[in-house]
């Protein structure tokens, strides 16, 4: 593979950096030394990190040639690896957003230390780009290798962290989440590196299987042409992609960056993201997960009860069926005929009140009068929210117990939000917040089920006072559902006529 490097404007791969936490009081920077007594100098074949110490051990900006071993673990420790994907919609985000400083204490409290991995990954048209051009180069899906490294880097020197490369569970939030699928499904599942596999397990928050048009389809060229067309990169199609290269980063970077973003009114119909390429997605992911072409590890995955009201803003004239549909064959379904998308939206029926935020009909009125929200407002948020994330992950879920019965699968909802902020509901990225600061039940039971998958593969051993959780299964469609005060377990069966005809119609409604 040919990587888009200073041509587009992105680091060497070598250049990209991760940050690993490890369960020991101190944390070490290489931005911040410090006094001298707070110090800390880490020997390796490679050269010398220094770094600083407050309250757990934490690396940032380790490139990825330069492995250092941390003060207060050995090799040999073999704790879990935490591999964490950020979120962002393929666009934005960093590994410094994240700080697992309190749940690495939290582990502590119940002697189960782990190492924690962030990488970092090129992000928008500098990992995401697509079209023919970009195809036939052979330059697709970057970010997805990026962090393709990143495992491969861990793999290799996660053991100066006192880590053990045997048992790296994969986890991420929204964009994070869909490329922890996708890392399952890198060429059709070959998640091997030097003969072993690179994680054990894997963790999903918000997100798994889109399904997605190719690399050079007609969306993808039409962002393509739109960047180089900013650019001022005209001409013949094979000119482009090296006028685009010969580009200083912060002409690229304009160009790539005047693509619709995913709180503008296109939403979740997003300008990048990971798209079949034959080689290192050779499919839409959820066909991958039917057909079982990925490295089936036990799993953890699901969503927040209203995924749609953040990206729900901006379409205040989608009030009538006729523009909903209009909105969605314009910016979603392309492939799809005006009667495909008709009945996709006839599942959702004409009373926006039993929309999202679910659970809260009698305060539609108030809805319209506080924030003057258009009348398909909650529609709008629940049709957006179950395609993207709620009712893909049922379609994701199905397709691995299908394809792979004997993995497990274990499967949840959260809605430890509902009736706090009622406009919003439990909403894309709370979960966020929630896990690395949290101190309430969903962040201790969440915590709880997560350790016990990274040490046992099974989030029920040494669960404690929660809730026992069944796994998916087709004859048991169970979910975990995490509230504020106690969990319990649900059906996997609310909206089941769109989930229906959403898998049935699956290869034609594609983004």
């Amino acid at each position: 593979m040919k990587p888009i490097l200073t041509a587009l404007g992105a680091l060497p791969l070598a250049a990209l950096a991760t940050s690993g936490s490890v369960s020991n009081q101190a944390v070490l920077s290489g931005a911040d030394a410090g006094t001298a007594d707070d110090q800390v100098a880490v020997r390796t074949p490679m050269g010398i990190i220094i770094g600083s110490v407050t309250t757990v051990e934490n690396f940032n900006g380790i490139p990825y040639a330069e492995p250092p071993r941390p003060k207060g673990t050995e090799p040999g420790d073999n704790l879990p690896v935490l591999f964490y994907i950020f979120g962002g919609g393929f666009m934005f985000g960093a590994t410094s957003a994240n700080n697992a400083e309190d749940f690495i204490q939290f582990a502590e409290g119940k002697d189960k230390g782990f190492v924690f991995v962030g990488v970092n990954y090129r992000v928008g048209g500098f990992g995401f780009l697509g079209g023919s051009e970009i195809l036939e180069d052979g330059s697709a899906n970057l970010g997805l290798l990026d962090q393709r490294m990143g495992l491969e880097w861990v793999a290799d020197n996660i053991a100066y962290f006192g880590g053990d490369p045997e048992r790296v569970t994969l986890w991420g939030q929204s964009a994070g989440s869909i490329s922890v699928f996708d890392q399952m499904a890198l060429y059709d599942g070959d998640a091997t590196y030097k003969g072993r596999p690179l994680f054990q397990a894997a963790i999903m928050n918000s997100g798994s299987v889109i399904p997605t048009e190719r690399v050079d389809s007609s969306k993808a060229q039409r962002i393509f042409d739109a960047v180089a067309s900013k650019a001022d990169c005209r001409g013949a199609s094979s000119t482009k992609l090296a006028c685009l290269r010969s580009l200083d980063f912060e002409d690229f970077y304009h160009a790539v960056n005047s693509a619709p973003r995913i709180l503008d009114y296109s939403s979740l119909a997003l300008s990048y993201l990971p798209r079949p390429d034959g080689v290192i997605l050779t499919d839409s992911p959820e066909v991958l997960a039917k057909k079982g072409r990925y490295h089936a590890v036990p799993v953890i995955i699901g969503d927040q009860e209203d995924e749609g009201t953040l990206f729900s803003f901006a379409q205040k004239d989608l009030n009538s069926t006729e523009a909903l549909v209009g909105y969605l064959e314009d910016y979603f379904f392309a492939n799809a005929t005006r009667e495909q998308v008709e009945g996709l939206v006839a599942t959702y029926g004409d009373n926006s009140e039993a929309g999202s935020p679910f659970r809260t009909a009698l305060l539609y009125e108030w809805y319209e009068a506080e924030y003057k929200a258009g009348k398909g407002f909650k529609r709008v948020a629940a049709l957006l929210g179950d395609v993207v994330f709620t009712l893909s992950r049922r379609l994701a879920v199905e397709g691995m117990v299908r394809s792979n019965p004997k993995v497990p699968v274990w499967s949840y909802i959260n809605s430890y939000a509902y009736g706090l902020v009622p406009y919003y509901g439990t909403p894309h990225g709370s979960d966020v917040r929630m896990m690395f600061k949290g101190t309430g039940n969903p962040a201790q039971s969440s915590r709880t089920y997560y350790l016990n998958l990274m040490y046992h593969l099974d989030p029920n051993v040494d669960r404690g006072i929660y809730k026992e959780w069944p796994t998916w299964t087709t004859e048991e469609r169970k979910l975990l559902h995490i509230n504020l005060g106690v969990n319990e377990i649900i059906e996997d069966d609310f909206r089941q006529e769109s989930y229906e005809y959403l898998a049935k119609h699956a290869q034609v409604l594609h983004f």
